[in-house]
């Protein structure tokens, strides 16, 4: 049976020592309502002891945190000396000595508790009067020191499950970070391509240009274009890539493009999902950079419906905007929270792939409220225009 929860409130509460101050001045209280509200059958007042006595056996557990075996063994030894004098209210005072026990077992070490506990069940055989109150006293001490170890096993499962709670977290934020640095990688190694293939462009039309500079001045304007509007694409895609580390020893391939998806669509419906591709718009240029990552997020939205969503049907619609390509990967499966894994590296390979290029991704339920999961991007299109000031 899980346990209650406990609000913040009232665990302060129970913390705080005026708490045990409160239960210390309540117990006597209730030690001393026989004395105060009973009368003798000789007529005559409670002898001044029993007062003593009562105070005695409950007052201590206002220190009970700081010392429980202490006051446990007070408590029961005032409790054993009630019958010393006459007349007295009948009745035992167990009741400080039974908290206290509670408090001894829930907190002491098994080197302290099992031999005050021990000597307290001695003493309380030894001094009672029928065996009557012997089991009665024998079975509320074994049942207050069960409920204080049962109360101390509580309070362990308690830390240990808030422990492991913090270790899992901590563990799962490495591994996030650990994704987050792959992926980033990877990206890197994406963009070494898409720049390589730009300066080497610019290389061979500067090494064309003078060439026929003399002979053909309409070619060398040509080729002096180029260099322009390929340089100002390969500064753009420098300012936005991300500063981390490239592992040189991976092999390097030509990277997808836009151009790309639809043969990726008919890849996936291969596979057995129902899969629609739909555009809007009129097609624009797409920077080298944005095409790749267009592709990769389709790429990985497909995969996740595939392994993860249940789907029977899903949709690649492509919206061509004046300042950006709106992606949006929508399918009927189990929808958010069972789509695509939470915090899982596919969700963080969205997110890094549409940021190396300016743009945002985001992934949620659908927009229209039906069942399904829906995955959304927004990629820029043209690359600022880079002004040379002479």
């Amino acid at each position: 049976m899980p346990a209650l929860p406990i609000s913040p409130s009232l665990r302060r509460l129970a913390s705080s020592p005026w708490s045990e101050v409160t239960l210390a001045v309540v117990t006597t209280v209730a030690q001393m309502a026989p004395l105060l509200f009973e009368h003798s059958d000789s007529g005559r007042p409670w002898h001044w002891w029993g007062y003593v006595v009562a105070v005695g056996a409950s007052l201590p557990l206002a220190v009970r945190r700081r010392a429980p075996a202490s006051v446990l063994l007070v408590c029961a030894a005032f409790a054993g000396l009630y019958d010393l004098a006459a007349p007295l209210a009948p009745q035992p005072l167990w009741y400080g000595t039974l908290i206290a026990l509670h408090g001894m077992a829930s907190v002491s070490p098994p080197r302290v508790r099992i031999p005050v506990f021990l000597a307290i069940c001695a003493c309380g055989l030894a001094s009672v009067g029928s065996p009557d109150t012997a089991t009665r006293g024998v079975v509320l001490y074994v049942a207050a020191y069960a409920l204080g170890r049962a109360s101390a096993g509580s309070r362990a499962e308690a830390a240990a499950l808030a422990e492991r709670a913090a270790r899992l977290e901590r563990e799962r934020q490495v591994d996030e970070e650990r994704a987050a640095e792959r992926e980033r990688a990877r990206i890197a190694r994406e963009m070494h391509d898409v720049l390589a293939h730009s300066i080497s462009l610019m290389v061979v039309q500067a090494e064309a240009g003078p060439v026929v500079l003399d002979t053909d001045p309409t070619r060398a304007s040509a080729a002096f274009g180029a260099i322009a509007g390929t340089g100002r694409d390969a500064l753009e895609q420098l300012r936005r890539m991300l500063a981390v580390l490239k592992d040189e020893d991976d092999p390097r391939a030509p990277q997808p493009t836009i151009h790309d998806l639809p043969a990726l669509v008919r890849q996936v419906a291969g596979a057995g999902l129902e899969v629609f591709s739909i555009a809007e718009g009129e097609p624009r240029p797409v920077p080298a950079d944005c095409g790749a990552a267009a592709y990769r997020i389709v790429q990985e939205a497909l995969t996740n419906v595939v392994k993860h969503a249940g789907a029977e049907r899903a949709e690649v619609r492509l919206r061509w905007c004046d300042d950006g390509l709106e992606i949006r990967v929508i399918d009927d499966g189990r929808g958010a929270g069972k789509g695509l894994p939470s915090g899982g590296n596919g969700l963080i390979g969205l997110r890094e792939r549409a940021a190396a290029c300016g743009g945002t991704a985001t992934t949620g339920p659908r927009e229209d409220r039906l069942p399904g999961f829906e995955v959304r991007a927004r990629l820029p299109l043209a690359a600022p225009e880079v002004r040379v000031v002479a």
